[in-house]
């Protein structure tokens, strides 16, 4: 059983980088893109494992892979990590202007002067 796809492309994003191991994975792919064969070589899992998290992370968009010869090559995707960058963003921004708020202990309907 697959787990439901998520509508927003930057919540598939941030529940695909909640876990260690693919956190990991995108920090080696970081460095260079690289097949799943060499990325279990370097992990404390197997190959099967691997792949499965490469799979969930190139559902949230985080990831692509290109083939070249029988094996495929993975790379990070920008685009799954603009998505969750935007989210994080207008959350830091929505919190900054609610903190400048309070501690301006102004109404939220007033405009700045």
């Amino acid at each position: 059983m697959q787990p439901a796809q998520s509508p927003h492309p930057q919540t598939a994003a941030l529940d695909a980088l909640g876990n260690a191991v693919r956190r990991d994975i995108v920090q080696q792919l970081a460095i260079k893109p690289t097949t799943a064969g060499a990325l279990a070589d370097r992990m404390p899992i197997s190959r099967p494992a691997v792949s499965k998290h490469l799979r969930v992370l190139q559902d949230a968009g985080l990831i692509s892979h290109v083939p070249q010869g029988t094996r495929n090559v993975y790379q990070l995707e920008k685009k799954g990590f603009d998505a969750a960058r935007g989210w994080l963003d207008s959350f830091w921004s929505d919190a900054l202007t609610r903190f400048r708020m309070v501690a301006e202990n102004t109404d939220p309907e007033a405009r700045d002067e």
